[in-house]
C-alpha cells in the first residue's frame, strides 16, 4: 500500500483581511493628519487672537455711514445689540443702520434708563412715569402716588421703585404688567432715610441702601429682603441687616440673582447668598476715588494720582476681589464704563480711550465731533460709533 504524503497546511490572510488592514492604515493616517491640521488651526487662532488682545488702534475705517438726527439733550444706550435714542420727548430704538424698530413718546422732565436682561424702563426722576420696554416695544406704563427717586428692572420684567414726599420715602414692587406685588414705608425720623434700591435680576430679592446722619456722623445701613418662602418665614421679609459707620454708600446694584455690590467712598463690599446674603469680599479704597462703575463680571475703580497732575490710575477687580487690570490715563474724561466686550471706555465729548482686561491701551482718539456712545460688535476690531449727526459702523486701524 502505498504511503500518503502529509501536505503542509500554510495559513495565509485572505484578500478581505488584508484590504480591511490597508483601510485601517490609511485611516489612522488621516486621522493623524487632520488632528495635525487641528492642532495647526488652533494655534493660528491663539496667535491671532493674541496679537489682537495686545495690539493697539490710533485710527479706524468707516465700513458705513447713516445719518441722524437728533433733539436736543439727546443720550444713547446699547439694547440687545441694537441702539437706543431717548431724550425728553420719547425713546427710540434702531438698529446699526438707523433704522427704526419702535419709538415710544412721552414727555419727562429727567428721563432715567434701567436695563436687565430683556427688560429696560425709562422714568422721569423727580416724575410719576414709568414704561415697561421690551425689544418688541411698550410691556406697559406705570404711574406712581409719589415723585420717584429710583427704579430697578429685574430679567423677567419686575420693577422695585423708590418714591419720596415729604419726610416719607416709599419702596413698591410691581410686575411687568403693573400690578402691585408689595410695598414698605420709611419714615426719616426713625433712622435715616433710602438712597437707593437694587432688585436681584430673578427679583426674589430686594436690597434697600440707607443713610442716616447724627451729629455730623454718617451711617450707611444696607437692608436685604426675601420674597421667596424663605423670607416669608421673616419679620417683613427681612433676611438680613448691615450697617457701616463713618462710610457713605451712594450706590448698590445687583449683578446676578444671588451677588450684591455696595460701592462706598472708600470701599467696594460684594454681598453674596442664595436666599440670605452675607459678605463674600471687602475691597478697601485707600486712595482718593474718581470713579467706580462696573458690569456683571468686573468691578473698575479710577483713582487720582496726586504724585502726577492730571493723570488717574485705572483698576479692575473681579467679583473675588482680585486686581486683573491696571493701567493710568491723563485723558480728562467725563465717563467711564464697562463695553458689552468687557472693555473699558474712558471718554469725555471728543476724546475716547479703549482699555481692554489685559491692561492693554487698546485704542485712542480725538474725534472732530462730538461723541455720544461706542458700542463693540464682538470682541474684535469692529464697533458702532454714535456721532453727533451720524451712526457710523468702524473698524479699528
Amino acid at each position: 500500500m502505498a504511503k500518503s504524503e502529509k501536505t503542509g497546511i500554510r495559513t495565509v490572510k485572505s484578500d478581505f483581511e488584508e484590504l480591511d488592514e490597508k483601510i485601517q492604515k490609511h485611516r489612522k493616517k488621516i486621522f493623524f493628519r487632520v488632528i495635525k491640521i487641528i492642532a495647526v488651526i488652533a494655534a493660528a487662532v491663539v496667535v491671532l487672537e493674541l496679537w489682537s488682545a495686545l495690539r493697539s488702534y490710533d485710527s479706524y475705517e468707516v465700513r458705513s455711514s447713516a445719518k441722524r438726527t437728533d433733539s436736543e439733550a439727546v443720550k444713547f444706550e446699547e439694547f440687545l445689540g441694537n441702539v437706543l435714542k431717548y431724550s425728553n420727548d420719547g425713546i427710540m430704538y434702531m438698529d446699526s443702520g438707523n433704522e427704526l424698530i419702535w419709538n415710544q413718546s412721552f414727555e419727562m422732565t429727567t428721563p432715567v434708563l434701567d436695563i436687565c436682561r430683556d427688560y429696560l424702563v425709562i422714568y422721569d426722576k423727580g416724575g410719576m412715569e414709568i414704561y415697561i420696554m421690551t425689544k418688541d416695544g411698550l410691556e406697559e406704563k406705570i404711574e406712581t402716588n409719589y415723585p420717584i427717586q429710583t427704579v430697578c428692572v429685574a430679567g423677567q420684567g419686575t420693577v422695585a421703585v423708590l418714591m419720596k414726599e415729604g419726610g416719607i420715602s416709599y419702596v413698591k414692587l410691581f410686575d411687568r404688567k403693573g400690578k402691585e406685588l408689595a410695598n414698605g414705608e420709611f419714615y426719616g425720623e426713625q433712622g435715616g432715610f433710602p438712597i437707593d434700591i437694587a432688585l436681584s435680576y430673578n427679583a426674589q430679592k430686594l436690597a434697600v441702601d440707607m443713610i442716616d446722619v447724627n451729629d455730623g456722623n454718617i451711617k450707611s445701613t444696607i437692608t436685604f429682603y426675601n420674597f421667596g418662602s424663605v423670607g416669608q418665614n421673616e419679620i417683613d421679609n427681612n433676611v438680613g441687616t448691615y450697617s457701616y459707620s463713618d462710610m457713605l454708600i451712594p450706590e448698590i446694584a445687583y449683578v446676578s440673582d444671588n451677588r450684591m455690590l455696595a460701592l462706598g467712598d472708600n470701599e467696594i463690599i460684594v454681598f453674596e447668598g442664595e436666599q440670605k446674603p452675607s459678605v463674600e469680599k471687602e475691597i478697601f479704597i485707600e486712595e482718593e476715588i474718581s470713579s467706580i462703575f462696573h458690569d456683571e463680571k468686573y468691578i473698575g475703580v479710577i483713582l487720582n494720582d496726586h504724585s502726577e497732575e492730571g493723570s488717574r490710575h485705572i483698576t479692575v477687580y473681579d467679583m473675588k476681589g482680585t486686581k486683573v487690570m491696571e493701567n493710568d490715563t491723563a485723558l480728562a474724561y467725563d465717563h467711564a464704563e464697562f463695553l458689552s466686550n468687557h472693555e473699558i471706555c474712558v471718554r469725555n465729548d471728543y476724546e475716547c480711550e479703549l482699555y481692554t482686561i489685559h491692561s492693554i491701551k487698546k485704542f485712542s482718539y480725538r474725534f472732530d465731533t462730538e461723541l455720544y456712545r461706542i458700542i463693540p460688535e464682538g470682541t474684535g476690531a469692529n464697533y458702532i460709533f454714535l456721532l453727533n449727526g451720524r451712526t457710523e459702523e468702524v473698524r479699528l486701524r
